[in-house]
């Protein structure tokens, strides 16, 4: 019989069907039980003021998009537009680190500039190149005769990673689908690219052996790898070489008029 069923029969007055025992012992072997009910009670309230130690069972790692779905997505564009509308609304995992989204600027020439990670002034403004790098980028290409209206700039990525670390593998590749796009959509006569990252990426090339000297791509783009505004702020010596490769560029874009 449990503790509750005596009580019950101890509240209806039918305390001789609790034992069988004599009522001396019986008495004691109550008293018994309602001495360890008031010790468990006791115990009760201590574990009630008890800091509880709630175990948080693992999060889920989140799951990542795959290289082929997103390649389907970044298909389906006909137009620049839909293409930045796609990627604004992508579910990049550099996405919820990063304040912006930045988007590729697309102009109305035929020369395409593909540039590093967003700086910290991209990322606050959601703008491709600007602050000191983006000043001195406007004037390297006013000197050839062109301004960012005649030209499309795109991020090799479009979410400042943390710290500005560099981009992994994944990150990278998650971001490339709309690279691709929007090569095919815009079909540059030359691509300028700006810093060790996108030379590595778009033509595996090592920046400080090959500077300024001109690769062409399958579909007959030309590759022209020059220095990053931002080195060229910190060693201003390297401009001449920079100068040389923008003059090569200006006479391509030229030629093929």
């Amino acid at each position: 019989m449990t503790l509750k069923a005596l009580r019950d029969l101890q509240m209806a007055g039918v305390q001789w069907e609790i034992t069988d025992v004599p009522i001396t012992l019986a008495n004691a072997q109550q008293k018994q039980i309602q001495k360890k009910d008031s010790v468990n009670e006791i115990r009760n309230m201590a574990d009630i003021t008890k800091p509880v130690n709630t175990v948080v069972p693992p999060i889920a790692p989140a799951q990542t998009i795959s290289i082929d779905t997103v390649s389907a997505m970044a298909s389906r564009p006909t137009d620049t537009r839909a293409l930045n509308r796609m990627i604004s609304e992508f579910n990049h995992p550099l996405r919820v680190s990063a304040t912006n989204t930045v988007l590729p600027h697309f102009g109305n020439g035929k020369l395409m500039i593909l540039t590093d990670i967003p700086s910290p002034d991209d990322d606050a403004s959601g703008n491709i190149l600007t602050g000191g790098a983006g000043e001195l980028m406007d004037k390297m290409l006013h000197a050839i005769g062109l301004g960012r209206e005649n030209v499309s700039i795109l991020p090799m990525i479009f979410w400042r990673t943390p710290g500005g670390k560099t981009p992994s593998r994944q990150e990278l590749d998650l971001a490339r689908p709309f690279i691709n796009k929007a090569i095919d959509l815009i079909k540059p006569r030359v691509i300028l690219t700006l810093g060790t990252l996108p030379a590595t990426e778009l033509v595996n090339i090592n920046l400080a052996k090959s500077h300024g000297q001109q690769t062409t791509l399958d579909n007959d783009i030309i590759v022209m790898p020059i220095y990053h505004p931002n080195y060229l702020i910190l060693k201003p010596a390297a401009k001449r070489d920079v100068w040389t490769a923008l003059q090569i560029v200006q006479n391509i874009l030229k030629n093929s008029e």
